[in-house]
Protein backbone atom coordinates (compact mmCIF):
# COMPACT_ATOMS: atom_id res chain seq x y z
CA UNK A 1 0.00 0.00 0.00
CA UNK A 2 2.87 2.84 0.64
CA UNK A 3 4.06 2.04 -2.99
CA UNK A 4 0.77 2.77 -4.53
CA UNK A 5 0.09 5.84 -2.58
CA UNK A 6 3.65 6.97 -3.21
CA UNK A 7 3.35 6.44 -7.09
CA UNK A 8 -0.12 8.23 -7.04
CA UNK A 9 1.84 11.29 -4.78
CA UNK A 10 4.67 10.92 -7.68
CA UNK A 11 2.06 11.24 -9.99
CA UNK A 12 0.43 14.32 -8.53
CA UNK A 13 3.42 16.14 -8.56
CA UNK A 14 4.66 15.28 -11.50
CA UNK A 15 0.95 16.29 -13.21
CA UNK A 16 1.36 19.97 -11.10
CA UNK A 17 4.78 20.31 -12.57
CA UNK A 18 3.44 20.25 -16.04
CA UNK A 19 0.32 21.81 -15.60
CA UNK A 20 2.79 24.61 -13.55
CA UNK A 21 5.26 25.16 -16.55
CA UNK A 22 2.69 24.25 -19.28
CA UNK A 23 1.17 27.51 -17.95
CA UNK A 24 3.99 29.82 -18.03
CA UNK A 25 5.39 29.05 -20.84
CA UNK A 26 1.74 29.84 -22.67
CA UNK A 27 1.54 33.11 -20.66
CA UNK A 28 5.21 33.59 -21.63
CA UNK A 29 4.36 33.25 -25.74
CA UNK A 30 1.05 35.22 -24.80
CA UNK A 31 3.26 38.44 -23.99
CA UNK A 32 5.92 37.83 -27.00
CA UNK A 33 2.72 38.00 -29.27
CA UNK A 34 1.09 41.10 -27.54
CA UNK A 35 4.33 42.88 -27.57
CA UNK A 36 5.06 41.82 -31.22
CA UNK A 37 1.85 42.89 -32.64
CA UNK A 38 2.00 46.15 -30.82
CA UNK A 39 5.40 47.23 -31.98
CA UNK A 40 4.22 46.18 -36.09
CA UNK A 41 1.28 48.62 -35.13
CA UNK A 42 3.52 51.60 -34.21
CA UNK A 43 6.05 51.34 -37.47
CA UNK A 44 2.71 50.88 -39.82
CA UNK A 45 2.86 53.97 -42.43
CA UNK A 46 -0.58 56.28 -42.44
CA UNK A 47 -2.84 56.32 -44.88
CA UNK A 48 -1.65 58.85 -47.84
CA UNK A 49 -3.72 61.78 -47.17
CA UNK A 50 -3.60 62.38 -51.27
CA UNK A 51 -5.51 59.44 -52.64
CA UNK A 52 -8.97 60.47 -52.02
CA UNK A 53 -8.05 63.60 -54.24
CA UNK A 54 -6.81 61.70 -56.44
CA UNK A 55 -9.42 59.75 -57.07
CA UNK A 56 -11.77 62.95 -56.89
CA UNK A 57 -9.79 64.25 -60.10
CA UNK A 58 -10.00 61.19 -61.98
CA UNK A 59 -13.66 60.89 -61.11
CA UNK A 60 -14.55 64.52 -62.51
CA UNK A 61 -12.49 63.90 -65.23
CA UNK A 62 -13.87 61.14 -66.67
CA UNK A 63 -17.29 62.85 -65.70
CA UNK A 64 -16.38 65.57 -67.63
CA UNK A 65 -15.57 63.67 -70.59
CA UNK A 66 -19.35 62.07 -71.04
CA UNK A 67 -20.38 64.96 -70.59
CA UNK A 68 -18.89 66.51 -73.34
CA UNK A 69 -19.66 63.56 -75.32
CA UNK A 70 -22.78 64.32 -75.00
CA UNK A 71 -23.70 61.14 -72.34
CA UNK A 72 -24.61 62.91 -69.68
CA UNK A 73 -26.77 66.38 -69.68
CA UNK A 74 -25.73 68.99 -67.78
CA UNK A 75 -28.41 68.44 -65.25
CA UNK A 76 -27.22 64.75 -64.77
CA UNK A 77 -23.02 66.31 -65.06
CA UNK A 78 -23.87 68.89 -62.46
CA UNK A 79 -25.54 66.36 -59.68
CA UNK A 80 -22.78 63.93 -60.45
CA UNK A 81 -20.51 66.51 -59.91
CA UNK A 82 -21.98 67.51 -56.52
CA UNK A 83 -22.17 64.15 -55.37
CA UNK A 84 -18.45 63.31 -56.17
CA UNK A 85 -17.07 66.92 -54.34
CA UNK A 86 -18.99 66.41 -51.55
CA UNK A 87 -17.83 62.90 -51.10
Amino acid sequence: MPGLLRGVARTAVIAGTATAVSGRVSRRQQARWSAEEQSQQQYEPAPVAAAPQQDQFEQLKQLAELHESGVLTDDEFAAQKAKILAG
